[in-house]
């Protein structure tokens, strides 16, 4: 699990193509709990939540999210401690049937997976990699969650 990829038969495949154990634990929110955290949103994201919190677009944005250096719409998070406006007291999300797809793509995102390093890292932050009651994900699932994170982290920039 060293590198990014290692050699299946005649081509190279991702460290990870033969799956990882993983779960997301009930009450858990240590994905959502670290302060400064950056959460892309794509613009079916914002249409989704809007809907959900019954504001307009353009109201829900003004209100919560701000935009990334260079103009991408994320996530506010809380002033007072820089986590999630969304993740509750008890460590659950208010918005959980709802939540952007880079917050369920995690813990399967590009910079997460570059390497078994930076896998190792992850692992350190979410309990619910390797957790005993964790299954099998399997690398085709892994490309969907990339796909996901990737179509987030490119984002949009207008209303």
């Amino acid at each position: 699990m060293s590198g990014w990829k290692r050699k299946s038969g005649s081509r190279e495949e991702p460290w990870w193509e033969s799956g990882v154990n993983f779960t997301c634990l009930p009450d858990c929110g240590r994905c959502c709990d670290e302060p400064g955290g950056i959460v892309y949103l794509s613009r079916e994201d914002a249409e989704r939540i809007a809907t959900h919190l019954e504001v307009s677009l353009k109201q829900w944005l003004t209100k919560n999210c701000r935009t990334s250096f260079d103009g991408r719409f994320v996530l506010e998070s809380k002033p007072e401690d820089g986590r999630c406006i969304y993740l509750t007291g008890e460590k659950t999300c208010s918005i959980y049937e709802v939540k952007p797809a880079q917050c369920s793509a995690f813990p399967f995102w590009r910079e997460n997976l570059v390497s078994g390093r930076t896998w190792e890292k992850t692992k350190a932050l979410c309990p619910g990699i390797d957790h005993a009651d964790a299954i099998e994900i399997h690398g085709d699932s892994i490309k969907l969650n990339l796909e996901a994170d990737r179509i987030a982290e490119k984002g949009f920039r207008f209303i």
